[in-house]
């Protein structure tokens, strides 16, 4: 639900709030990193529960001081796991918000820059992780919820991506040596 305050600026100046339940079209999610920030505008018209999911999430703060804990560079950086909170003892990539949300398949191309809903085989098990495309990965097109695209903070994507990483286990080399920080993510509306 969404709400709005107007301000009469009269002498009497009183407030109004007027609710909707509607979604706000021209909201983008802020991600600070350690890095810098990237914005990410929405695709309501093709993922609405995928976007609404991550709406709520960042709301709530659960994407605050976690980190981005898989980058491949030239496919994609992952984030969202609340087990890359410090103190959390989790395995990093296992964690979740305690739901999971059904998949929203559509025919957005996972290019540079797209932001998609990470996921277990099931094709309804993403709840938080998501991952941002570094390099066209077009291979996961109609596998994978693709929700939105980043608006601003392309150089910030490229540095994550050339972070240097280690092998994580399962002899990927895709472990950040160092912590890479997802500070905050805010929903904002766009002006």
């Amino acid at each position: 639900m969404s709400i709005w305050f107007l301000r009469n600026q009269g002498p009497a100046g009183f407030l109004v709030a007027l609710m909707s339940n509607a979604p706000v079209s021209n909201e983008v999610a802020v991600l600070k990193t350690s890095y810098g920030e990237m914005t990410i505008a929405f695709w309501p018209d093709v993922a609405p529960a995928t976007v609404e999911n991550f709406k709520k999430l960042a709301r709530a703060g659960f994407y605050d001081g976690t980190a981005f804990h898989r980058i491949i560079k030239g496919f994609m950086i992952q984030g969202g796991c609340p087990h890359t909170k410090a103190g959390q003892t989790g395995q990093p990539g296992t964690g979740g918000p305690g739901w999971k949300i059904k998949a929203e398949f559509n025919k957005k191309a996972h290019v540079r820059g797209v932001i998609s809903m990470a996921r277990s085989a099931h094709p309804d098990s993403a709840g938080s992780q998501f991952f941002l495309c570094h390099g066209d990965a077009k291979f996961l097109d109609n596998q994978y919820t693709a929700f939105g695209q980043l608006s601003k903070g392309d150089e910030v994507l490229e540095q994550l991506a050339n972070v240097p990483t280690k092998s994580g286990g399962g002899g990927e080399q895709s472990t950040p040596i160092a912590r890479v920080a997802l500070e905050s993510v805010k929903i904002v509306v766009q002006a």
